[in-house]
């Protein structure tokens, strides 16, 4: 999300340029999912289907294409917990069926980005942040009133369970685990549920609080 001043100044992009940066940014997603954040941008401008003019044209340097990717997916996962809040009537399903897009998005995959290069105190980096977090805590914040979400826990506990189960393992021997992801989460949401079955160490932990890790 822009901030005013920025959206004052930013030109508008005409159809066919607003297309190819969205190209760039699906593909760069996919690349960075897929092999990490060294990703030669040449092969962003191939799977994107542009040259590597037109990329360099929209972003100038590895760090503003990073920069974009990750605002990208913060905005696609709140625009999922939005979705689920709004259309879902069963406050724990909306939970559930956010928690599942945002495994999707593959989030553990695109984590290392937000520790190389990416500056978590730009205006546009907050406020997504910021959008994200309002958007999971409602869908929180209403599976709670409903009894049906316990009580000990908090945003960043949830996000860290997506994030680690979206982590791709080192190396290629542990490949296809993929495929496992949604089945795993399924059994993460179970335990969510009230009444709880056993008490939680610790504190529940928040987005704030995963910010403050090194």
């Amino acid at each position: 999300m822009a901030t005013t001043t920025e959206q004052h100044h930013r030109p508008r992009l005409r159809a066919d340029a607003l297309r190819n940066r969205k190209l760039i940014i699906a593909a760069a997603r996919e690349l960075l999912v897929e092999q990490g954040p060294d990703i030669p941008l040449d092969e962003v401008a191939r799977r994107a289907g542009v040259g590597n003019a037109t990329l360099y044209r929209h972003f100038p340097d590895r760090g503003e294409l990073i920069h974009r990717v990750t605002l990208d997916v913060m905005s696609r996962i709140a625009d999922q917990a939005e979705a689920a809040l709004a259309e879902e009537t069963d406050s724990f399903e909306a939970l559930r069926r956010f928690v599942h897009a945002a495994a999707d998005e593959r989030i553990g995959a695109l984590c290392p980005l937000l520790a190389e290069g990416v500056d978590r105190d730009h205006p546009e980096h907050a406020a997504a942040r910021d959008r994200l977090d309002r958007a999971i805590e409602a869908l929180m914040d209403r599976a709670r009133r409903d009894g049906r979400l316990r009580g000990d826990i908090a945003v960043g506990d949830l996000m860290v369970a997506i994030t680690q189960l979206t982590r791709p393992l080192p190396g290629n021997a542990c490949g296809g685990f993929d495929q496992f992801i949604h089945r795993h989460l399924q059994l993460f949401l179970d335990g969510l549920h009230t009444p709880a079955r056993s008490e939680l160490p610790g504190s529940a932990a928040t987005l704030e609080d995963l910010r403050q890790q090194p």
